[in-house]
């Protein structure tokens, strides 16, 4: 039995104004092939299939061309919602999918029992069970107490996702042992566990609540798949707890990495081998970092445009280490990546660099600073190197400045008010 267990593939994604349709398009055929050519009974996308909880029409005909083309090959496909899936999005078209040997997860369900699902293969005979647990939201779970502090809800909402594995994985053995024969029991989550490396791209999820799961509490299934971490690895040095991460690079710090899913085989009823299957890279991308110099040198090595032949456009990032031209640096690197077949995406300024002015200002504490201090000490950890972000910059301090002026003036009326209510 095998399946191929992948994540966050964030459909509809707008990268830097560039689409990703024709990436994702290329990508889903290549694993159509990859499911045809090692055979795969069942496919899990653990989370995040789409970038927004309200994709563009392109992104959702994406995801639905490709449950039509899966058909064919007998491949059972589970899919798991993710922080950045709508659940009533996913869940729209649930029913109707499950006519397509789909199974859709959107989100948390009343009934524990709805989260465990036995696979069947290409001749409709269970080959496993799967707790199909996709992203939790805190309100799904927990309610808040007053007096709670975050260390207490972070520890409330921990056990509460303990227990609803727990209580799955449980099901999962009752289940099994009315089986003809042992299956193997994988799991799923979208969240992020300790140890776990991610990238820019990945956005915290249970801001001020769970900073991570710890992967101890994870049941004894067979298999875990998870998502959220756009990096593939394995979780507490096991085989068997993996992150896929994303088909393609979501931020250019992902450039480092192969990209892969995850061919997962087992025999009987256990784990036999876990092989990582790189996925090709669909648009050239690069990160470039260092001074003008080591730059310029640097692009030296790209394709130049030809009028005969339209070679392919690699996406840029470009990360300058010096601070001297910083006035004129578009206008630079523009002048420098004109006659070659490149677009920079992203241009910003060294941020270690960055990293040393707040650093400078560790030592201080919350009473020595005033409310615009602390404002622009929080301004200081973004990046505000590109013209539009310094447009942006301006129009977010002269809001601010607004709001305090409010804030201090609606103060002023109330203190004048009690002062009033006093004397008489």
């Amino acid at each position: 039995m095998r399946i191929i267990h992948t994540s966050d593939w964030h459909l509809g994604q707008n990268f830097y104004g560039k689409s990703r349709a024709n990436e994702h398009q290329l990508f889903m055929q290549w694993l159509f092939e990859q499911i045809k050519l090692h055979d795969v009974d069942a496919l899990i996308v653990a989370g995040d299939i789409f970038d927004t909880g309200t994709p563009p029409s392109y992104a959702r005909s994406l995801y639905n061309q490709f449950i039509v083309d899966i058909q064919q090959t007998g491949c059972q496909l589970i899919v798991l919602g993710g922080n950045h899936d709508s659940v009533a999005t996913l869940g729209e078209s649930k029913q109707l999918l499950a006519c397509l040997n789909a199974t859709v997860i959107p989100g948390a369900l009343d009934n524990v029992d709805e989260h465990v699902l036995v696979i069947k293969d290409k001749h409709q005979q269970p080959c496993a069970i799967i707790c199909a647990l996709p992203y939790l939201r805190p309100r799904d779970l927990v309610l808040s107490q007053s007096g709670e502090s975050s260390t207490d809800k972070q520890r409330k909402l921990g056990n509460e996702i303990a227990s609803l594995y727990e209580q799955c994985f449980e099901r999962a053995q009752l289940l099994n042992q009315q089986q003809d024969k042992p299956l193997p029991i994988i799991a799923t989550g979208h969240l992020t566990t300790v140890g776990a490396s991610t990238s820019e791209s990945v956005r915290d999820i249970y801001i001020g609540s769970l900073d991570a799961f710890n992967a101890s509490l994870f049941p004894a299934a067979d298999y875990i798949a998870l998502g959220h971490i756009h990096r593939p690895q394995k979780i507490a040095k096991t085989e068997h707890i993996r992150y896929s991460g994303s088909p393609i690079p979501l931020s250019f710090d992902e450039l480092t990495g192969q990209k892969s899913v995850f061919l997962v085989e087992f025999k009987q009823d256990k784990l036999a081998e876990v092989n990582a299957i790189d996925v090709p890279r669909f648009q050239a991308m690069a990160s470039l970092k260092g001074s003008l110099v080591d730059i310029e040198a640097s692009l030296a090595e790209f394709t130049v445009k030809s009028a005969d032949t339209e070679p392919e456009t690699t996406w840029l990032s470009i990360e300058v280490a010096q601070q001297d031209f910083l006035s004129d640096l578009q206008s630079r690197i523009a002048d420098i990546t004109e006659p070659l077949a490149v677009e920079v995406l992203q241009l910003k300024r060294a941020r270690s660099q960055r990293q040393q002015q707040i650093a400078q200002l560790d030592n201080e504490t919350l009473s020595e600073l005033s409310v615009n201090d602390v404002f622009e000490r929080r301004l200081a950890q973004e990046d505000f190197s590109e013209l539009a972000q310094q447009q942006r910059l301006e129009r977010i301090k002269l809001q601010f400045n607004q709001v305090v002026e409010q804030v201090v003036e609606q103060g002023a009326q109330v203190e004048t008010s009690t002062s009033e209510e006093a004397k008489a």
